[in-house]
């Protein structure tokens, strides 16, 4: 029999560990451990997760334990949260569940970034927004992703779920979901896996909000895979909560042109800029392509327009943006 080439070999150990894990879902510890073993024993990467959070008490305590509970959670794995100006009691709660935990006076999400980046030691770093529900299975997909030749870069694929949400936020998100710009991107999921390597290319975050699109800008079209596992976004209850989104989106999407256009070299971009956004987008390639589409279209231009006037108003602040739920229930 001839000798199967590297990639055979390497699919083999995948097909062989996801097999492992699979029998193990619900084992015993003992036998968790001779998983781990067997991951070290194969040079398994080691996966950081980096969650920065930002007054997310109501919330996070849920979505870590949604992490850690899976049974795919193992030693190869580590959480760190670090919490950024917060004025509640986030990092006591993300630090009862065990995790390593930061805390950091200045509320920046590029601070925390940056601060937990110099925290960590994976091969493969995963940032996840505090309110976004994430499995151990995902994050070991998305790493076994960029461990592939020439990818450096994963998402997963997004579903927005509006079920608890007011008419005119699922009206706009039948448009938003619709629109071109999110294909083969990075950003709008709320969870990004980069290999070491793309990780490499930048020293730190800049301080801008968009940090989703500065990650996708560093890395090539043909570099960054959106793998078929979901992730669940939760979209705004309230139309206000939506408005202010809308507007803080806006403001980081010009400031990270801003940004784009003054960037030292050091930053190389943008490896894959994006082409920035149509006015005209959601009736080229949306609204013309879907005319049942055109009472949620009416919805979609009124809060953009709204946004726009929230987002120019004297004294507004993206710091007041997402309009975070204050109890996020994560279904399982």
């Amino acid at each position: 029999m001839g000798k199967k080439s590297t990639d055979a070999v390497r699919a083999d150990k995948a097909s062989n560990g996801q097999q492992l894990w699979a029998s193990v879902r619900h084992s015993r510890p003992f036998d968790r451990l001779l998983v781990h073993l067997w991951c070290w024993q194969h040079r398994c990467v080691r996966i950081s997760v980096i969650m920065p959070a930002f007054n997310e008490a109501a919330g996070i305590g849920g979505v870590l334990r949604h992490l850690l509970e899976s049974p795919q959670f193992g030693t190869d794995m580590e959480v760190v949260v670090a919490a950024n100006g917060c004025t509640d009691d986030t990092a006591a709660v993300a630090r009862s569940l065990g995790v390593h935990v930061l805390e950091i006076s200045t509320p920046s999400k590029a601070a925390a970034l940056n601060a937990a980046d110099q925290a960590t030691s994976g091969d493969v770093r995963v940032y996840v927004d505090a309110d976004v529900p994430v499995t151990a299975e995902l994050l070991r997909q998305l790493a076994a992703t960029v461990s592939r030749p020439g990818i450096v870069a994963a998402v997963p694929r997004p579903l927005i779920d509006t079920s608890g949400s007011a008419w005119p936020v699922r009206a706009y998100y039948a448009m938003n979901a619709r629109l071109p710009v999110f294909r083969n991107r990075l950003f709008g999921r709320g969870i990004i896996a980069l290999s070491a390597e793309a990780r490499s290319r930048f020293d730190r975050f800049p301080e801008i909000t968009a940090d989703d699109m500065f990650l996708d800008s560093v890395v090539g079209a043909d570099e960054k895979v959106e793998i078929t596992a979901v992730v669940r976004v939760r979209a705004p209850q309230r139309t206000g909560d939506l408005i202010r989104r809308v507007a803080r989106a806006r403001d980081g999407n010009s400031e990270f042109w801003r940004f784009v256009r003054a960037a030292p070299p050091e930053y190389g971009l943008p490896a894959d800029p994006v082409t920035g956004p149509s006015s005209w987008s959601w009736l080229r390639h949306v609204l013309l392509r879907a005319p049942w589409l055109l009472p949620a279209a009416a919805c979609y231009v009124a809060i953009i327009l709204l946004a726009e006037a929230k987002r120019r108003t004297p004294g507004w602040s993206v710091r007041s943006g997402w309009g975070r739920q204050e109890s996020p229930q994560l279904r399982r």
